[in-house]
């Protein structure tokens, strides 16, 4: 079950309660009665295997891309206008 956090809007109390994803937010502070707010935080993600790095993409692209690149440097290079 998920632990969310929260905070009260009035006396600043913050504390972290575990819930299923079916129970409803809560809406009362336990100390002051006041309204809560829920607090969102980062959360930290890792993924794992191949094709979730920076040079796995990298790896096979790099020979095709770097030789399409110069063909398409020299097709589009063009001579300048005569009028100008």
């Amino acid at each position: 079950m998920p632990t969310y956090a929260y905070a009260c809007k009035q006396c600043d109390h913050a504390f972290d309660a575990v819930q299923s994803f079916s129970d409803p937010a809560l809406t009362d502070c336990p100390q002051c009665g006041g309204v809560l707010r829920k607090q969102y935080g980062t959360v930290g993600v890792t993924f794992n295997g191949s094709g979730f790095y920076r040079t796995d993409s990298r790896a096979s692209a790099g020979g095709s891309s770097s030789s399409s690149a110069s063909s398409k440097t020299e097709a589009t290079s063009s001579p300048a206008p005569a009028g100008s």
